[in-house]
């Protein structure tokens, strides 16, 4: 599983023009899986995205979690994220097909969305996502390492 984490100050998802969701303060997370990525690992990342401190708090200092600062997450699929460019063509083959890598994509905005208000994507859509970013702010989080 691959995160690849964006604080952001708004985030909006489009498909064929038409706004899918939207969120204020909060982090962008593109979700990459891979064929030995399960529900176990989705749970555990997701634990671990919704308790990143990459937040300022009051003095400062980067201290508060998404939680801590009312915000949001808006999860995003992306295969793209086991993409290798070896080439000048990319390999995506690390990456789970979709009837495997979509029910753990949902597992994991479900797991997440019991602790922080969490809103998805369109899975396999062609997706257009505006973001204002803060900080900038981005991390990536790899189950592999």
């Amino acid at each position: 599983m691959r995160l690849v984490i964006q604080r952001v100050k708004y985030a909006k998802l489009e498909v064929e023009n038409k706004t899918i969701s939207e969120i204020n303060q909060g982090l962008l997370v593109f979700l990459g899986i891979t064929h030995s990525d399960n529900f176990d690992i989705a749970k555990k990342y997701a634990q671990k995205a919704s308790k990143l401190r990459i937040f300022e708090d009051e003095n400062g200092k980067i201290n508060k979690s998404t939680n801590d600062i009312n915000g949001e997450f808006l999860v995003v699929s992306n295969f793209t994220l086991y993409g290798e460019a070896t080439s000048n063509r990319p390999s995506f083959s690390n990456a789970a097909k979709g009837g495997v890598a979509e029910p753990i994509y949902d597992y994991f905005c479900e797991e997440l969305n019991k602790v922080v208000p969490t809103k998805k994507g369109v899975f396999g859509a062609d997706m257009q996502i505006q973001m204002h970013a803060d900080g900038p702010v981005t991390l990536i989080i790899d189950s592999d390492k």
